[in-house]
């Protein structure tokens, strides 16, 4: 499994976090802050959940969405995207 396209895309959360461009829907959860990014989570949880029983289609697009959303959590918080690598390497032993 490569995580090539996860880092990248977590490479420009931290970007968009950092720089704050204006339009920027990534900086707009960081603006409207913690509180926001987690509701986000919450709610991708849950479609995810209710996509489940809709079909393969609906559960690929919400778990993308679910995990861009962790990300941003995680980025928010300023944990590595390695470090969940990491931790997961280390259950796997």
């Amino acid at each position: 499994m490569s995580c090539t396209v996860l880092d990248e895309v977590f490479e420009v959360i931290k970007e968009r976090k950092a720089a704050m461009p204006p339009g920027s829907y990534v900086a707009s959860l960081f603006e409207k802050g913690e509180d926001r990014i987690l509701e986000k989570v919450g709610e991708e949880a849950i479609e995810v959940i209710l996509a489940a029983k809709k079909g393969r289609k609906e559960l690929i697009y919400e778990s993308a969405d679910l995990v861009f959303h962790l990300m941003v959590l995680l980025a928010s918080k300023g944990v590595e995207l390695s470090e969940v690598y990491e931790e997961l390497r280390r259950r796997r032993r």
